[in-house]
């Protein structure tokens, strides 16, 4: 079922699986349970079947957990005071106040977890010691309007993004969305990928904005983003203040990403459980295929140009779930939730 040292993670059993059933017993999923439900291959189902009948356990590398500041409730709420004088000083409507963060996009989901016999000391995976992925950044309005993607992959010409040919390139580029290179060896936003994320997103979405509430182009606008190296460097700061002085920079502070980043709290969730159905899809029509053509070996294609074209639909699926007003408007609850659990005095939000 699969070569030594591949990654098997539960998404790719679940599509071998779900594959093999419509090939060979497709009423599996039709047939109704008393209770009126249907057949479910749920992660938990999964990894109970791999275990029982395959005698396979997962296997997980372990990684340090993000800290937060003992005074992130003071830079949180400074943060919000910040932001809450700019807004009136400025009249900063909803519309002009965007949210950005940009998230890893793994090829292949999994994070370096493989099934292998339970037992098993030394556990080979194919692939394992590189980081096979890209950078989506997503960003969000406060009127809950969704922005364009922009897709950041690894290499130094445009053969290292996507195809043309894609499935559903035409209908994302058509969102807005820029597709581009890094131009470096990693998949990682810089100051070049940064600039035409804000000529070709981030300001045109401005001024069809201030357009449409009938303000001038001088109207300030407000742009929320991490306390990164690349966005608080003297060099980006100065081309923003020298091309785009209507643009208010608003960092969130270091360490508290996961209490006080609209995008990060609310918005990459839906996002990255999206990519994760599309993945688990796109393996169960390899699967199909391959079945079909009666190939003796049932592997998941990994390589990379294969993937890449296929995070093209990955993007464009994302982009109908959450290109949602009420989803989006939400995040203002969400952000404000996490912190009235955790310490109810300090409420900073979107």
């Amino acid at each position: 079922m699969r070569e030594a040292g591949a990654p098997m993670t539960v998404v790719t059993i679940r599509g071998v699986m779900l594959a093999t059933i419509t090939i060979m017993k497709p009423i599996i999923l039709e047939l109704p349970y008393r209770d009126g439900s249907t057949f479910k291959a749920s992660d938990t189902f999964v990894r109970v079947w791999a275990r029982r009948q395959l005698g396979w356990a997962e296997r997980k590398a372990t990684r340090a957990a993000q800290k937060v500041p003992q005074d992130w409730e003071d830079k949180c709420e400074n943060s919000f005071l910040r932001k809450a004088y700019s807004i009136k000083e400025y009249d900063i409507p909803s519309g002009l106040y965007v949210n950005s963060d940009q998230t890893q996009v793994v090829f292949a989901p999994g994070n370096k977890m493989t099934y292998a016999p339970v037992g098993a000391k030394q556990v080979a995976l194919v692939g394992g010691e590189e980081k096979r992925a890209f950078t989506v950044m997503v960003s969000v309005a406060n009127d809950g309007t969704l922005l364009p993607f922009q897709g950041i992959y690894e290499g130094k010409t445009q053969v290292s993004c996507p195809s043309k040919s894609a499935p559903h390139y035409d209908d994302l580029i058509n969102t807005g969305a820029l597709l581009e290179f890094s131009g470096t060896h990693t998949y990682w936003s810089n100051m070049t990928t940064m600039k035409t994320f804000v000529d070709n997103i981030l300001a045109p979405y401005f001024d069809a904005k201030r357009l449409t509430l009938g303000l001038p182009l001088t109207q300030k606008a407000l742009w929320q983003i991490d306390v990164w190296s690349v966005h608080r460097s003297k060099e980006f700061r100065g081309w923003m203040l020298a091309n785009y002085n209507n643009i208010i920079l608003d960092f969130v502070p270091g360490g508290c990403t996961g209490l006080h980043q609209p995008c990060d709290v609310g918005i990459q969730r839906p996002f990255k459980h999206s990519v994760k159905r599309s993945y688990h899809e796109s393996v169960v029509e390899e699967m199909l295929k391959r079945m079909d053509e009666d190939l003796p070996f049932l592997t998941v294609d990994k390589r990379i140009k294969i993937l890449r074209d296929r995070s093209v639909k990955w993007l464009w699926n994302a982009y109908q779930v959450i290109n949602n007003k009420e989803l989006i408007k939400k995040v203002n609850f969400h952000t404000n939730f996490m912190i009235q659990n955790s310490k109810p005095k300090r409420q900073p939000g979107f």
